[in-house]
């Protein structure tokens, strides 16, 4: 069997130096992003009856400080990625992350807040999804882990502090990652990105009307 990873392209973020780094990025991994935002763009196109755009990062604003990860984003949106809640595939050197996510740019974050406290869409995922208040660490929380209100706790800094974030998702481990295929690997991508759909649907839902 052919793994669609291997321990070179995590092996990327180890290299040191922002030119080498990248070079080696562009080379092993960016491919492979390229690929994957072709491949799941169509997927989120057909499912949510949106066309969506695959955005992979490019690093660009890097002058010294080589990336700690990298990624392909999907959104609804050809000229940037960051203002709408989005969905990523990417890599740090431990793992793949598969994940949906609200950043601090979006405007409307408030409001997507909200939608999450009034529904129970991330109650009805599956074991394995893990969450995170931000965007730039690694580290994550099992879902099935916290404690009674942690997840609330979460959702509510997003609504009330403005670098507030919400990221939610399934890793995969490096050493699980290499050993899978890429039937394996996009198989369980597309299910991640399936469950995760009514969490997106709820955060763009629009503010309660009144009853009358």
């Amino acid at each position: 069997m052919t793994s669609y990873w291997n321990k070179q392209d995590f092996e990327v973020f180890d290299t040191p130096g922002l030119e080498a780094r990248m070079g080696l990025l562009v080379e092993r991994v960016r491919p492979k992003f390229e690929e994957l935002g072709s491949h799941y763009s169509s997927f989120f196109s057909a499912t949510t009856g949106d066309e969506f755009f695959p955005h992979v990062a490019k690093h660009m604003r890097r002058t010294v400080n080589p990336p700690n990860d990298s990624w392909v984003a999907f959104a609804p949106h050809k000229r940037g990625y960051k203002a709408v809640p989005h969905f990523q595939i990417g890599l740090w050197s431990s793992h793949i992350f598969i994940i949906l996510a609200v950043i601090y740019e979006a405007p409307n974050k408030t409001t997507m807040a909200q939608n999450l406290l009034d529904e129970g869409a991330i109650a009805a995922l599956p074991e394995g999804f893990v969450v995170s208040g931000d965007h730039m660490k690694p580290d994550a929380s099992p879902l099935a882990e916290m404690a009674d209100g942690e997840l609330n706790k979460l959702i509510v800094r997003l609504r009330d502090v403005k670098k507030g974030e919400f990221v939610i998702g399934r890793h995969i481990s490096k050493e699980e990652a290499i050993k899978m295929s890429e039937e394996e690997f996009k198989e369980f991508a597309e299910e991640t990105f399936a469950a995760l759909l009514p969490v997106y649907k709820t955060l763009l839902q629009k503010e309660k009307m009144p009853q009358r």
